[in-house]
Protein backbone atom coordinates (compact mmCIF):
# COMPACT_ATOMS: atom_id res chain seq x y z
CA UNK A 1 0.00 0.00 0.00
CA UNK A 2 1.39 3.45 -0.78
CA UNK A 3 1.93 6.25 1.31
CA UNK A 4 -0.48 8.96 1.20
CA UNK A 5 0.91 12.51 0.36
CA UNK A 6 -0.30 14.79 2.35
CA UNK A 7 -1.90 18.04 1.34
CA UNK A 8 0.25 20.49 2.93
CA UNK A 9 3.42 20.68 2.36
CA UNK A 10 4.60 23.55 4.83
CA UNK A 11 2.73 24.50 8.20
CA UNK A 12 2.75 27.51 9.50
CA UNK A 13 1.76 28.85 13.09
CA UNK A 14 0.92 32.47 13.46
CA UNK A 15 -0.20 35.06 15.77
CA UNK A 16 0.62 38.26 17.91
CA UNK A 17 3.36 38.84 20.45
CA UNK A 18 3.73 36.77 23.44
CA UNK A 19 0.86 34.24 22.27
CA UNK A 20 2.68 30.94 22.33
CA UNK A 21 3.85 30.71 18.98
CA UNK A 22 7.32 29.16 19.52
CA UNK A 23 6.13 26.71 22.30
CA UNK A 24 3.24 25.73 19.83
CA UNK A 25 5.60 24.85 17.10
CA UNK A 26 8.20 23.17 18.80
CA UNK A 27 5.66 20.97 20.36
CA UNK A 28 4.19 20.08 16.65
CA UNK A 29 7.59 19.85 15.58
CA UNK A 30 8.01 17.24 17.77
CA UNK A 31 5.13 15.59 16.71
CA UNK A 32 5.32 15.66 13.15
CA UNK A 33 9.06 15.50 12.67
CA UNK A 34 9.26 19.48 11.96
CA UNK A 35 11.88 21.51 11.90
CA UNK A 36 11.48 25.36 12.25
CA UNK A 37 11.72 28.35 10.30
CA UNK A 38 11.74 31.88 11.75
CA UNK A 39 9.54 34.30 10.16
CA UNK A 40 11.18 37.21 12.14
CA UNK A 41 13.17 40.44 11.12
CA UNK A 42 15.17 40.46 14.04
CA UNK A 43 16.01 36.89 15.46
CA UNK A 44 18.49 36.55 12.53
CA UNK A 45 20.44 38.68 14.29
CA UNK A 46 23.24 36.98 16.78
CA UNK A 47 23.16 39.02 20.14
CA UNK A 48 19.90 40.13 19.96
CA UNK A 49 18.72 37.69 21.73
CA UNK A 50 15.79 38.58 24.65
CA UNK A 51 14.90 41.48 22.74
CA UNK A 52 13.66 39.79 19.79
CA UNK A 53 12.58 36.64 22.29
CA UNK A 54 14.19 34.09 20.60
CA UNK A 55 13.63 31.96 23.63
CA UNK A 56 15.89 28.97 22.49
CA UNK A 57 15.54 27.44 25.89
CA UNK A 58 11.98 26.24 24.14
CA UNK A 59 13.41 24.42 21.43
CA UNK A 60 15.20 21.84 22.86
CA UNK A 61 16.33 18.92 19.97
CA UNK A 62 13.74 20.40 16.95
CA UNK A 63 16.06 22.17 14.80
CA UNK A 64 15.50 25.94 13.48
CA UNK A 65 16.49 28.11 10.79
CA UNK A 66 16.93 31.73 9.80
CA UNK A 67 17.94 32.27 13.88
CA UNK A 68 21.76 33.81 14.27
CA UNK A 69 22.61 33.96 10.99
CA UNK A 70 23.92 37.26 10.76
CA UNK A 71 25.96 39.48 13.14
CA UNK A 72 23.88 42.28 14.75
CA UNK A 73 24.34 45.73 12.61
CA UNK A 74 24.08 44.02 9.36
CA UNK A 75 21.15 44.28 6.59
CA UNK A 76 18.54 42.02 6.14
CA UNK A 77 15.50 42.62 4.32
CA UNK A 78 12.15 41.20 3.10
CA UNK A 79 13.91 39.72 0.01
CA UNK A 80 16.60 38.28 1.71
CA UNK A 81 14.01 36.31 4.13
CA UNK A 82 12.33 35.62 0.83
CA UNK A 83 15.15 33.51 -1.03
CA UNK A 84 16.32 32.34 2.42
CA UNK A 85 12.76 30.77 3.92
CA UNK A 86 12.49 28.92 0.74
CA UNK A 87 16.21 27.37 0.75
CA UNK A 88 15.26 26.11 3.95
CA UNK A 89 11.95 24.66 3.01
CA UNK A 90 13.71 22.75 -0.02
CA UNK A 91 16.06 21.69 2.82
CA UNK A 92 14.22 20.35 5.28
CA UNK A 93 11.74 18.33 2.44
CA UNK A 94 14.51 16.85 0.68
CA UNK A 95 15.25 15.34 4.07
CA UNK A 96 12.03 13.77 4.50
CA UNK A 97 10.79 16.33 7.26
CA UNK A 98 8.24 19.27 7.65
CA UNK A 99 9.23 22.57 7.65
CA UNK A 100 7.19 24.75 10.17
CA UNK A 101 7.17 28.17 9.55
CA UNK A 102 6.25 30.76 13.20
CA UNK A 103 6.22 33.85 13.61
CA UNK A 104 4.37 37.11 13.56
CA UNK A 105 6.42 39.41 11.11
CA UNK A 106 3.26 40.33 8.74
CA UNK A 107 5.30 41.16 6.08
CA UNK A 108 7.48 38.17 6.29
CA UNK A 109 4.86 35.68 6.41
CA UNK A 110 3.02 37.19 3.57
CA UNK A 111 6.27 37.40 1.03
CA UNK A 112 6.16 33.13 2.55
CA UNK A 113 3.20 32.53 1.57
CA UNK A 114 1.07 34.38 -1.01
CA UNK A 115 3.37 32.73 -3.82
CA UNK A 116 5.19 35.87 -5.02
CA UNK A 117 8.70 36.04 -6.22
CA UNK A 118 10.41 39.75 -5.01
CA UNK A 119 12.98 41.42 -6.23
CA UNK A 120 15.94 42.69 -5.13
CA UNK A 121 15.84 46.52 -4.65
CA UNK A 122 19.36 48.06 -4.53
CA UNK A 123 20.54 51.25 -2.89
CA UNK A 124 19.97 54.34 -5.37
CA UNK A 125 22.49 56.34 -4.31
CA UNK A 126 21.40 59.25 -6.56
CA UNK A 127 17.79 59.23 -5.18
CA UNK A 128 19.12 59.44 -1.35
CA UNK A 129 20.92 62.47 -2.43
CA UNK A 130 18.32 63.80 -3.81
CA UNK A 131 16.43 63.40 -0.90
CA UNK A 132 18.89 64.29 1.94
CA UNK A 133 17.96 67.71 1.67
CA UNK A 134 14.32 67.11 2.80
CA UNK A 135 13.29 66.57 6.58
CA UNK A 136 11.85 63.54 8.15
CA UNK A 137 8.42 64.85 7.64
CA UNK A 138 8.86 65.31 4.27
CA UNK A 139 9.72 62.21 3.78
CA UNK A 140 6.89 60.42 5.64
CA UNK A 141 4.37 62.51 3.71
CA UNK A 142 6.40 61.39 0.00
CA UNK A 143 6.03 58.05 1.40
CA UNK A 144 2.49 58.51 2.15
CA UNK A 145 1.83 59.25 -1.22
CA UNK A 146 3.47 57.26 -3.09
CA UNK A 147 2.22 53.93 -0.90
CA UNK A 148 -1.34 55.85 0.02
CA UNK A 149 -1.97 52.69 2.19
CA UNK A 150 0.98 52.74 3.93
CA UNK A 151 0.67 49.50 6.49
CA UNK A 152 4.21 49.27 8.05
CA UNK A 153 3.96 52.21 10.26
CA UNK A 154 7.52 51.48 11.65
CA UNK A 155 9.13 52.79 8.41
CA UNK A 156 7.59 56.44 8.96
CA UNK A 157 9.59 56.23 12.52
CA UNK A 158 13.41 56.34 11.15
CA UNK A 159 14.64 58.27 8.55
CA UNK A 160 16.45 55.66 7.23
CA UNK A 161 13.54 53.67 7.29
CA UNK A 162 11.78 56.01 5.75
CA UNK A 163 14.52 56.52 2.66
CA UNK A 164 14.73 52.40 2.24
CA UNK A 165 11.06 52.41 1.66
CA UNK A 166 10.75 55.17 -0.61
CA UNK A 167 13.68 53.64 -2.78
CA UNK A 168 11.48 49.97 -2.78
CA UNK A 169 8.17 51.86 -3.62
CA UNK A 170 9.96 53.72 -6.40
CA UNK A 171 12.22 50.81 -8.04
CA UNK A 172 11.52 49.73 -11.79
CA UNK A 173 11.03 45.97 -11.29
CA UNK A 174 12.43 43.54 -13.77
CA UNK A 175 9.92 41.63 -15.20
CA UNK A 176 11.92 38.29 -15.82
CA UNK A 177 12.98 38.43 -12.04
CA UNK A 178 9.33 39.31 -11.10
CA UNK A 179 7.69 36.40 -12.97
CA UNK A 180 10.50 33.80 -12.36
CA UNK A 181 7.88 31.04 -10.94
CA UNK A 182 7.66 30.27 -7.15
CA UNK A 183 7.75 26.55 -5.46
CA UNK A 184 4.82 24.52 -5.16
CA UNK A 185 4.31 25.82 -1.75
CA UNK A 186 0.92 24.16 -0.49
CA UNK A 187 0.61 25.79 3.13
CA UNK A 188 -1.59 24.92 6.24
CA UNK A 189 -1.78 28.13 8.53
CA UNK A 190 -3.07 28.02 11.98
CA UNK A 191 -2.76 31.08 13.77
CA UNK A 192 -3.36 31.32 17.59
CA UNK A 193 -5.82 33.32 18.69
CA UNK A 194 -6.25 35.40 22.19
CA UNK A 195 -8.66 37.62 23.83
CA UNK A 196 -7.45 41.27 24.29
CA UNK A 197 -7.34 40.93 28.22
CA UNK A 198 -5.46 37.80 28.42
CA UNK A 199 -3.35 39.58 25.26
CA UNK A 200 -2.41 42.54 27.33
CA UNK A 201 -1.65 40.29 30.30
CA UNK A 202 0.83 38.14 28.69
CA UNK A 203 2.74 41.17 26.79
CA UNK A 204 3.04 43.14 30.23
CA UNK A 205 4.25 40.00 32.29
CA UNK A 206 6.69 39.16 29.28
CA UNK A 207 8.11 42.47 29.10
CA UNK A 208 8.74 42.73 33.03
CA UNK A 209 10.32 39.20 32.88
CA UNK A 210 12.45 40.38 29.69
CA UNK A 211 13.70 43.30 32.00
CA UNK A 212 14.45 41.19 35.16
CA UNK A 213 16.44 39.09 32.95
CA UNK A 214 19.03 41.45 31.05
CA UNK A 215 17.66 42.80 28.32
CA UNK A 216 18.88 46.45 29.24
CA UNK A 217 22.35 44.96 29.25
CA UNK A 218 21.82 42.98 26.26
CA UNK A 219 20.86 46.66 24.70
CA UNK A 220 23.60 48.88 26.19
CA UNK A 221 26.19 45.30 24.88
CA UNK A 222 24.82 45.97 21.66
CA UNK A 223 25.88 49.64 21.66
CA UNK A 224 29.07 49.35 23.51
CA UNK A 225 29.96 46.59 20.27
CA UNK A 226 29.76 49.73 18.20
CA UNK A 227 26.24 49.64 17.00
CA UNK A 228 24.99 53.65 17.15
CA UNK A 229 21.82 54.47 18.95
CA UNK A 230 20.26 55.06 15.36
CA UNK A 231 20.81 52.18 14.88
CA UNK A 232 19.31 49.94 17.62
CA UNK A 233 15.75 52.45 17.09
CA UNK A 234 15.81 50.74 13.63
CA UNK A 235 15.60 46.96 15.19
CA UNK A 236 12.24 47.48 16.88
CA UNK A 237 10.35 48.92 19.88
CA UNK A 238 12.02 46.93 22.84
CA UNK A 239 15.63 48.15 21.38
CA UNK A 240 14.17 51.74 20.55
CA UNK A 241 12.90 52.17 24.21
CA UNK A 242 15.94 50.41 25.97
CA UNK A 243 17.96 52.90 24.51
CA UNK A 244 16.14 56.13 25.12
CA UNK A 245 16.65 54.71 28.64
CA UNK A 246 20.08 53.98 28.21
CA UNK A 247 20.74 57.37 27.27
CA UNK A 248 19.19 59.09 29.79
CA UNK A 249 16.00 60.37 27.67
CA UNK A 250 13.58 58.08 29.72
CA UNK A 251 13.27 57.27 33.37
CA UNK A 252 12.80 53.45 34.15
CA UNK A 253 9.28 53.38 34.70
CA UNK A 254 8.27 55.41 32.17
CA UNK A 255 10.56 53.19 29.84
CA UNK A 256 8.69 50.60 31.28
CA UNK A 257 4.82 52.19 30.53
CA UNK A 258 6.09 53.73 26.78
CA UNK A 259 7.39 50.64 25.68
CA UNK A 260 4.59 48.45 27.33
CA UNK A 261 1.62 50.51 25.34
CA UNK A 262 3.97 50.27 22.24
CA UNK A 263 4.14 46.59 22.30
CA UNK A 264 0.37 46.48 22.59
CA UNK A 265 -0.22 48.93 19.50
CA UNK A 266 2.37 46.44 18.06
CA UNK A 267 -0.29 43.55 18.60
CA UNK A 268 -3.52 45.47 17.51
CA UNK A 269 -1.77 45.99 14.00
CA UNK A 270 -0.37 42.11 14.07
CA UNK A 271 -3.83 41.39 14.52
CA UNK A 272 -4.84 43.86 11.55
CA UNK A 273 -2.38 42.13 9.00
CA UNK A 274 -3.45 38.94 10.01
CA UNK A 275 -7.11 39.91 8.62
CA UNK A 276 -5.76 41.31 5.62
CA UNK A 277 -4.12 38.34 4.28
CA UNK A 278 -7.47 36.23 5.51
CA UNK A 279 -8.62 38.68 2.78
CA UNK A 280 -6.61 37.97 0.22
CA UNK A 281 -6.83 34.58 0.35
CA UNK A 282 -4.56 33.02 2.61
CA UNK A 283 -7.04 30.47 5.05
CA UNK A 284 -6.11 30.88 8.65
CA UNK A 285 -7.24 28.11 10.81
CA UNK A 286 -8.01 30.04 14.30
CA UNK A 287 -7.12 28.11 17.45
CA UNK A 288 -8.06 29.45 20.86
CA UNK A 289 -4.21 30.26 22.68
CA UNK A 290 -5.73 30.35 25.96
CA UNK A 291 -7.39 26.87 25.92
CA UNK A 292 -5.20 23.65 24.46
CA UNK A 293 -4.24 25.26 21.59
CA UNK A 294 -1.71 21.63 20.96
CA UNK A 295 -4.29 19.67 20.95
CA UNK A 296 -7.09 21.92 18.76
CA UNK A 297 -3.98 21.95 16.02
CA UNK A 298 -3.56 18.22 16.00
CA UNK A 299 -7.09 17.88 15.12
CA UNK A 300 -6.70 20.85 12.39
CA UNK A 301 -3.67 18.75 10.73
CA UNK A 302 -5.32 15.29 11.18
CA UNK A 303 -8.48 16.29 9.29
CA UNK A 304 -6.01 18.66 6.93
CA UNK A 305 -4.85 15.03 5.77
CA UNK A 306 -7.95 13.26 5.51
CA UNK A 307 -9.57 16.12 3.05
Amino acid sequence: MTERKRVFNLLTILGPTASGKTRLAVSLAERFSGEIISADSRQVFRGMDIGSGKDLHEYGRVPYHLINILDAGEEFSVFAFQRLFLKACQDIESRGRLPILCGGSGMYLDAALRGYRMVEVPQNEQLRADLSGKSAHELCEMLNSMRPGQHNKTDLLDRLRTLRAIEIASHDPCDACANEPYPDLRPLVIGIRLERDEMRRRITERLRLRLENGMIAEVQGLHDSGIPWERLDYYGLEYRYVGAFLRGDLKRNDMFQKLNSAIHDFAKRQGNWFRKMERHGIAIQWVDGAGDPLQESVEVIEKSDLD
